[in-house]
């Protein structure tokens, strides 16, 4: 059995026979029922996704998959290719708002070279898990074989069973591309499915012709690829990209060892569709940090029926809003476990 049909046959729907003892637990706690609001929930959530009345919290990690794109060819970025290793190299000295933002809540960052188009030598503390050397130009063709994409997605399940093993509790899903905006908009478009210029924004910030430029070529993406787009996988190996692939591989692994993910922005939610597509259940296992910038992440919540932790304006990636989003799951766990009840503080409940 291959290691993604392995992952995919362990994703269970979490199992809806806790909650009235998650509910029951939280209303005990000194505080009017309901008053910390979404705390409360993303507490449950935990519960739900661990499977426990008594979670625990271990490590937080968090993978910010790193690939190119052969559409930046198209002129869909304001940024040169060449960037995204450059960015790879920063990150691993330490300087990424990523390694910032991983310091201040404790997180551990893994930075994978999944698919960057260039060999990375010399590069310290790179895991180094390279599929191709970025993808092909999906405005021309396939951005990869559906078995380089198959090789990407079991990467990420890797990845997962060993954070899991390693004791990680929140996983957090991030991304390093420059264009990757456009095969994720590409992917929202086709499985959501939406009209592309609802989930095509400006990306790193492309001006009015360039973004013009831009829903043209996902249009002509769709279009030459429309054969492949049958499938969640064929239409990630259509129309994807290589650290989109990862994603969603991370997050099935995640899903399947039962530990919760912290999904970052727009790229990682294209990756976590894609997932939830290949296995529905998936969707209970997932945290969505924030909503991003980008046009179309906001489009993405409306029709995928999620709502997202942060809304900060923030369009970065990297993981930088898993990072944000980790200190607040943390805080709902820890408002469980640790905050008084009624019983045990002597507080008088409310009166009948």
């Amino acid at each position: 059995m291959s290691t993604l049909k392995r992952a995919i046959d362990a994703i269970v729907p979490v199992d809806p026979a806790l909650e009235p003892g998650i509910r029951a637990r939280l209303d005990s706690l000194t505080k009017p029922p309901g008053s910390l609001g979404r705390l409360e929930d993303l507490a449950a959530q935990y519960c739900l996704i661990t499977g426990t009345l008594e979670p625990s919290l271990g490590g937080k990690e968090i993978f910010t998959f790193a690939g190119d794109h052969g559409v930046a060819a198209e002129a869909v970025s304001a940024y040169p290719k060449e960037v995204t290793a450059q960015m790879v190299r920063n990150m691993l000295a330490g300087g990424a708002a990523i390694n910032v933002l991983a310091r201040h809540v404790g997180a551990r960052v893994c930075v994978v070279d999944i698919g960057v188009d260039d060999p990375l030598q010399d590069s310290p503390g790179l895991c180094r898990r390279k599929v191709r050397s970025g993808t092909g130009n999906i405005a021309r063709g396939p951005a990869m074989t559906e078995p380089e994409a198959v090789r990407a997605l079991e990467t990420g399940i890797e990845l997962a069973n060993e954070a899991s093993a390693r004791g990680a509790t929140l996983i957090g899903a991030g991304d390093m591309g420059i264009a990757n905006t456009t095969p994720s908009s590409a992917l929202m478009a086709v499985l959501l499915p939406c009209p592309v210029e609802e989930v095509t924004g400006r990306g790193t910030g492309i001006d009015d012709a360039a973004l013009r430029r831009k829903m043209e070529v996902i249009e002509r993406v769709i279009s030459v690829n429309r054969e492949r787009l049958g499938d969640p996988l064929t239409a990630l190996a259509a129309v994807g990209g290589m650290e989109i692939a990862g994603i969603c591989g991370l997050v099935l692994g995640a899903a399947a060892c039962r530990v919760p993910v912290v999904v970052d922005g727009f790229i990682s939610s294209a990756g976590a569709l894609v997932a939830c597509r290949m296995c529905k259940p998936v969707k209970e296992y997932l945290f969505f940090s924030h909503c991003s910038g980008e046009a179309g992440h906001r489009v993405f919540f409306n029709r995928f029926g999620v709502e997202p932790l942060l809304d900060l304006g923030m369009r970065l990636g990297e993981g930088t809003g898993a990072a944000l989003a980790m200190s607040l799951i943390e805080a709902a766990v820890k408002i469980y476990n640790e905050m008084a009840t009624f019983d045990s503080a002597r507080v008088d409940r409310k009166t009948p």
